[in-house]
Parts: C-alpha cells; structure tokens; sequence
C-alpha cells in the first residue's frame, strides 16, 4: 500500500471521496491518490491445432507454470503477450485472446491472461530465461501445472 504520495513525498491519509468510499488523499497536492500496482501477462500456449499447451520451468523451479511477464511502459497487454513469447521461447504468437485476470498480492500485480497460438511447436529457439520447456495434451498439462497456483487457476477457467 501506499502510504506517501508519489507527486509530493506528503504522507497519505484516508479521505471520502463520493462514489468511491474512502480514498487515500494528499493534503500537500490536494489530491487523491489512487493505488498503484505492476500489470504483468501470462500466457497459455497452443500449438497450431490447439490439442497440445506449453509449459515451462524457470529460475531453477521444479514446477510447470505458463509463460509470463511485465508489460512494459508504452505497450498494452496485447503487445506484452506476444513479445515475452517471442523473447523466452522464440516463438510467434499468431492468435491471442483474453482469458482471465486475477490480482496477486505477493508482488503487487495484476494479471492478465491470455490464450495463445503459436506458428510452431520448435523450442530450439528458447532463451536461458527458461530451464525447460515442454508440449503437454490438455489434460496432461493440467496434471502437471503447479498446484494451488495462479498458473493452475487461469489453465483451468480456461480448461472449463
């Protein structure tokens, strides 16, 4: 939360604000301050035919989880999808849509799921962002994404 404005450095206190309940305010701006969070992207893969999904492990992990990332300063989500795909598996995305989103406390963003077709099912482009990569069938890759994950809850709205 925060507890200082970003315009002033004045500490926040809580203020009315109709239509809205209450508000974190700055007296020294005279303004309301509402709350700031990181936008980040995941990602459930499809190869072309759509019967198989991508899943991946990083940063040392021994669990499944979906392509994801920050969206960047200036691109929308749309964009952010695309090029985290094309930058950690080297692939094309050449169909998105929306599936869900979901706010993740433990590091302040909200995510946003996409459902995406790749032009290929090659991962000998992959980057070193990611340990290992592998093309599951649907029902497999829901047995083996990480359990009581926001990764499993997106990949089963989707599933569902």
């Amino acid at each position: 939360m925060m507890n200082y404005c970003m315009e002033c450095g004045t500490e926040l206190e809580g203020k009315y604000l109709e239509n809205e309940g209450m508000i974190l305010y700055c007296k020294g701006c005279e303004g309301y301050r509402f709350p700031v969070f990181n936008t980040a992207v995941s990602m459930i893969i499809l190869n072309q035919e759509q019967n198989k999904i991508l899943l991946i492990k990083q940063y040392g992990g021994t669990d499944f989880i979906l392509c994801a990332g920050y969206v960047n300063k200036g691109e929308n989500a749309e964009q952010a999808a695309a090029r985290e795909i094309a930058e950690e598996l080297g692939l094309e995305a050449v169909g998105l849509r929306y599936n869900k989103s979901e706010y993740f406390g433990k590091n302040n963003t909200l995510m946003l799921n996409f459902v995406c077709t790749v032009g290929s099912e090659s991962l000998d482009r992959m980057t070193d962002e990611v340990d290992q990569a592998e093309w599951f069938a649907r029902e497999a890759a829901r047995l083996h994404i990480k359990k009581g994950s926001l990764a499993q809850r997106f990949l089963e709205n989707y599933l569902e």
